[in-house]
């Protein structure tokens, strides 16, 4: 997909201006991170931490060009900040907190809430005691394998697939 050159423009100032943010509130000068619009599935954006490079995901950010700007660049440039200064930390721990909030002045939100419906993969139906839940085909895949067991965090029941018509006529 090709990214619009304006577009690639206001995303390298918003980088340019929290990486000078960084810059003030360490005292030290950070590379530029290289931008990379290589990530597939759901995700926004990955940090690459040994390689210095940001991947955003071309869809969602055609779908969501301003809150890249405003979430999903400092998010990950906050990553990649973090990594620099604190090592090996969690992922959205107090060190990335205090990135983003004290210094990027950014909520430190560790999910988007963008519409997925134009990346999103085939999905298998699974059932708990409260509700239907949608899983990915690598997760269904992982069920069947009996490699893992999914629990819905409300409930606290293991998901168990939907039978579908379809498939008590399989059997």
């Amino acid at each position: 997909m090709l990214i619009p050159q304006d577009l690639i423009n206001q995303l390298e100032d918003c980088l340019s201006h929290h990486l000078k943010q960084a810059e003030l509130a360490f005292e030290c000068a950070f590379p530029t991170p290289e931008l990379s619009f290589k990530v597939r599935g759901k995700a926004a954006g990955k940090a690459y931490l040994q390689q210095w490079q940001i991947r955003l995901n071309p869809t969602l950010l055609i779908e969501n060009q301003q809150a890249f700007i405003e979430q999903v660049i400092p998010h990950e440039l906050a990553h990649l900040i973090t990594h620099h200064q604190f090592g090996r930390v969690r992922p959205h721990g107090k060190e990335w907190c205090h990135v983003m909030a004290n210094i990027f002045h950014c909520p430190p939100k560790t999910y988007h809430a963008f519409d997925i419906t134009s990346v999103q993969g085939k999905t298998f139906q699974y059932q708990c005691q409260c509700k239907i839940h949608q899983l990915s085909i690598r997760r269904h895949n992982k069920v069947q394998r009996k490699q893992t067991r999914y629990h819905c965090l409300l409930c606290g029941t293991q998901l168990e697939i939907l039978k579908t018509k379809k498939m008590i006529y399989d059997q």
